[in-house]
């Protein structure tokens, strides 16, 4: 449950930013940026909070290497749902979604990775020991 709630949450981070619909910060922010500055920036920098604490934790977890592998594996999977059929790439808010997703995914297997290593191996990072 608690990748799923991880994810979750990179999932919403990326679609706030943007996504196919109107109802994003990216169109919200072009449209209505000058005439409400001030909640333009604030709700900017909530979402900068949130992507520097899930790209921190995912970069001291995975690393850049690990997230390329990642991106590289999601990336290959749609290439075989491509390739039987099951994806059709000519609709271009799927392609977005299946981007968010996957950049989701990302975020969400980095602030996870952690967990997930010490639950496997037994052993804590250091900056996990409890004092």
């Amino acid at each position: 449950m608690g990748f799923l709630l991880r994810w979750l949450f990179a999932f919403a981070l990326v679609a706030a930013t943007y996504n196919p619909t109107s109802y994003n910060f990216t169109r919200w922010a072009i449209a209505n940026g000058q005439e409400q500055l001030s909640i333009t920036v604030l709700a900017g920098l909530v979402l900068l909070v949130g992507y520097i604490i899930y790209l921190r934790a995912t970069l001291r977890s995975i690393g850049a290497f690990g997230m390329i592998l990642i991106l590289a594996l999601v990336g290959a999977l749609l290439w075989v749902a491509f390739d039987f059929g099951l994806l059709d790439l000519q609709n271009r808010a799927l392609t977005v979604w299946i981007g968010i997703f996957a950049l989701s995914l990302v975020l969400g297997i980095g602030l996870s990775w952690s967990i997930v290593r010490r639950k496997l191996s037994g052993q804590a990072d250091v900056d996990d020991v409890e004092e």
